[in-house]
C-alpha cells in the first residue's frame, strides 16, 4: 500500500488541499494519502483558533466522504519527521522553499542537507511565482495555486471545503473570532 503524508495546519481546509491531494494520489498512485496536523505548527505556534480539536472534526468530516484520506495529530514539527516512513511528502511550492531555510535546521546547513536527504519523493504544488522542481511539481490545476487559507479565513468562504463552510457558518470559527468564543463558551 502506498501512503503519501500532506503536512499542515488545514486552518482551514480548502478546495486547494483537496486539489492537492488528488494531485498527488494520482500522480503518485497512492493508495492513501494522510493530512497531517502537528499539535504546534512549526512557524505558527501562536495558531489558537479555531481550536486544534474544532479543526481535527471538521477534518474527520471531510475524509469521512473520502476513503483514501485520513487524518492524524502529531508531535512532530519537520517535515522530515512527519514523513518518515512515507512514501511521498506532498506539499506546496511555499513549504518546498520554507523546508530549505536553515534557520529550521539550528542555522546549520549540514543538518539541512542531511534532512532533505531523508525526505521520500516529494510532490510540490506549484504556486506562482515560486519555482518548485520540475520533477517534483504536480499538475494542479491554475485556480489552486490562486486559493489560501488566509483569503478564507479573511472572509472568502468560496475557497473552503463545504464541511469547512457550514462550520464556520455555524460558529463563526474563521470569520468571526468573537463569535467563535460565544460559541466555545456555549458548548462549555
Amino acid at each position: 500500500m502506498r501512503k503519501g503524508v500532506y503536512p499542515g495546519s488545514f486552518n482551514p481546509p480548502t478546495t486547494a488541499h483537496l486539489a492537492i491531494s488528488y494531485a498527488a494520489r494520482r500522480t503518485h498512485r497512492l493508495d492513501v494519502v494522510v493530512w497531517s496536523v502537528s499539535t504546534i505548527a512549526l512557524a505558527k505556534e501562536a495558531v489558537t483558533r479555531p481550536l486544534l480539536e474544532d479543526r481535527i472534526k471538521v477534518l474527520d468530516e471531510v475524509a469521512s466522504g473520502l476513503d483514501w484520506l485520513e487524518i492524524v495529530t502529531t508531535e512532530a514539527q519537520l517535515l522530515v519527521d512527519i514523513a518518515a516512513g512515507f512514501d511521498v511528502l506532498i506539499m506546496g511550492a511555499d513549504k518546498w522553499h520554507q523546508i530549505q531555510d536553515i534557520i529550521f535546521y539550528d542555522n546549520d546547513p549540514g543538518k539541512r542537507d542531511a534532512a532533505m536527504r531523508a525526505l521520500p519523493a516529494v510532490a510540490v504544488a506549484p504556486r506562482p511565482p515560486l519555482e518548485v522542481p520540475p520533477a517534483s511539481a504536480l499538475d494542479v490545476p491554475a485556480w489552486a495555486g490562486e486559493i489560501s487559507s488566509t483569503a478564507a479565513r479573511n472572509g472568502n468562504e468560496s475557497m473552503m471545503l463545504d464541511e469547512a463552510a457550514a462550520f464556520d457558518r455555524r460558529t463563526g470559527a474563521w470569520s468571526d473570532p468573537a463569535r467563535y468564543e460565544e460559541w466555545i463558551k456555549s458548548r462549555e
